[in-house]
């Protein structure tokens, strides 16, 4: 099941695609493709997204199995639930920079993917690109959005010249531009688009390589408070370059044994790649015709020597140890290695410490405080009932936040108050009232319902007036506050997240005979609300849900504990 289609930076890290496929579905090219060497496989290409309701707890329970392979953090928490709500073990697979990890999730047995809080993926402000890199991932960042702007398709949010709105610059452009001591050559410190004073010098290397490595550098050192507290840059010059470069020793410029993309140049060795790359580059878009464009391709060996130069000679400006081209590319394209039940990997001897490929972990039980696997799962949220409007709480918090898709919202009242209904057009009048408009304050509780992926949340409300700025609402504690102990549950009042026909642990057995094995899912497709309407069928279950307070569709869950025989963990580490 995958949404996307392949795109040429989707070439690498793979063998299921090839150029021939750009712009065609994932899914089904990747079924023919297995075919190929496996003709004897049940495969079925879905081109939709694993989001879509079509794809309910029933669907999943047609699978022994379900391996994921996405790349956004909102599919990977909907196929958690979903697979918890069938009782289907699940394998979860992910992979930054060298690392990969393949995990088993198995409900009652081992922790879900939403058990421990995630790291936010690391961006990189603009003013740190352009003016303070401090990391070799900096520069190579900013050699990409180089590459782009130079010959690709020009993106405003990706600039690379120097940003003269860096707040912490505060400084005064028209005097700074007076003590600018820049090289006198043509178009050097014009504040233009990069592509069109590229263009207006022929592309010549010597006054991109002067532009980007000297005169930016001149202006950014004019920024003075910049510098304070950091190292400055050393702007490099060409001629002097050459110069250097008829006495130094040819040795000098490979640091390393080993292949030739794994070595480390001189500065030197990198200039020339840099004049070298352009050269080829500025040939292929003549040949492409007036107004053209490169596209960025990491396996293109011009496109890579370029991003290569151009990032360890910022590296070398900005007082870094210069990186090989592998090493660049490593950064570039994460290596994707996804080991499921028996793996062999030629890679190097020694690739860490412990001096393993494959590192075994144990796998650690649920964790109580869940919101997600929890028996009884609940959260405590801070927010001001009074500033608080009801499309802020569906959206914002249960949607972003608590990952839910269409969920539909009660008040614990005494009353059964329904604040939002994942129906069209039944509490769309509530949207821009405010919380306390429906009598919500301190100490309130709402229960959330998800009845795609099969999930209760349980809403503690806390008022407060002295949230900081800009701050809408925020999470108590890292996790959800740990629920009460639990204790036997009244018949019929137990809302643990799943089924009774899901509760026992799923065995090979259960399933029938023509079902397929595996589910795999391979999509980026970020949820959509306007695509999870319930059907008819669903609002009547679920007014039934609210009305008789009937939990019979909810399963309690068992105190499972592994066997001897489960399996572990395989890290890369």
């Amino acid at each position: 099941i995958d949404l996307d289609t392949i795109d040429v930076s989707n070439l690498n890290r793979q063998f299921l695609f090839q150029k021939k496929h750009v712009g065609k579905s994932k899914a089904q090219v990747a079924k023919e493709s297995v075919l190929r060497f496996c003709p004897s496989a049940n495969i079925t290409a879905y081109h939709d997204s694993i989001m879509n309701p079509d794809y309910n707890m029933e669907f999943f329970r047609n699978f022994q199995l379900v391996m994921n392979a996405l790349d956004n953090r909102a599919a990977r928490n909907h196929v958690n639930r979903m697979c918890l709500a069938a009782d289907i073990p699940l394998i979860e697979s992910g992979t930054a920079g060298y690392l990969g990890q393949v995990t088993v999730i198995k409900k009652g047995q081992t922790e879900c993917y939403e058990c421990q809080p995630k790291p936010t993926q690391k961006t990189f402000p603009g003013c740190t690109i352009r003016n303070t890199p401090s990391e070799p991932i900096h520069c190579i960042v900013w050699a990409k959005y180089l590459f782009n702007q130079l010959f690709g398709e020009e993106d405003a949010d990706r600039e690379v010249s120097p940003d003269t709105a860096d707040p912490e610059a505060a400084w005064n452009p028209a005097d700074a531009a007076a003590r600018a001591t820049a090289s006198d050559q043509d178009g050097d410190i014009k504040r233009v688009s990069t592509k069109e004073w590229a263009r207006s010098t022929g592309y010549d290397p010597v006054k991109l390589f002067n532009k980007l490595f000297k005169d930016d550098i001149m202006y950014l050192l004019t920024m003075d408070k910049l510098w304070k507290k950091r190292k400055a840059p050393l702007p490099l010059d060409w001629t002097e370059i050459q110069q250097i470069g008829v006495h130094a020793n040819e040795a000098e410029e490979s640091c390393g044994m080993g292949l030739k993309d794994q070595q480390v140049l001189g500065v030197q060795g990198y200039t020339q790649l840099f004049r070298r790359s352009v050269e080829t580059l500025r040939s292929q878009l003549i040949e492409k015709g007036e107004g053209a464009e490169l596209v960025w391709d990491k396996d293109d060996p011009s496109a890579m020597d370029f991003v290569s130069a151009a990032a360890n000679l910022r590296m070398n400006v900005f007082s870094m140890n210069m990186k090989s081209r592998f090493d660049v590319k490593c950064n570039l394209t994460p290596m994707l290695l996804l080991c499921v039940f028996f793996l062999k990997i030629f890679l190097n001897k020694q690739p860490n410490p412990r001096k393993k490929l494959l590192v075994p972990c144990a796998l650690d039980r649920p964790n109580s405080n869940c919101y997600v696997c929890a028996s009884k799962p609940e959260v405590t949220v801070k927010l001001n009932v009074h500033k608080t409007i009801v499309q802020a709480l569906q959206d914002k918090i249960l949607k972003e936040k608590f990952g839910m898709v269409a969920p539909d919202v009660q008040i614990e009242d005494g009353k059964g108050t329904i604040l939002i209904s994942s129906e069209e057009g039944e509490t769309e009048a509530n949207n821009n009232k405010f919380l306390s408009g429906f009598g919500i304050r301190n100490g309130s509780r709402l229960q959330a319902d998800d009845f795609l992926q099969d999930y209760t949340l349980l809403v503690n409300v806390i008022h407060s007036e002295e949230l900081e700025k800009d701050v809408e609402f925020e999470v108590v504690g890292d996790a959800p506050d740990k629920a009460p102990a639990p204790s036997a549950p009244e018949e019929g009042k137990n809302i643990a997240n799943g089924n009774k026909d899901s509760a026992q642990p799923s065995t090979s057995s259960k399933a029938a005979a023509e079902d397929d094995d595996v589910l795999i899912i391979d999509s980026d497709e970020e949820p959509s609300s306007s695509t999870m309407e319930a059907s008819p069928e669903s609002s009547n279950r679920k007014r039934k849900h609210h009305d008789a307070d009937d939990a019979a569709s909810k399963r309690k869950r068992l105190d499972q504990q592994p066997s001897d025989d489960d399996e572990d963990i395989i890290a890369l580490d």
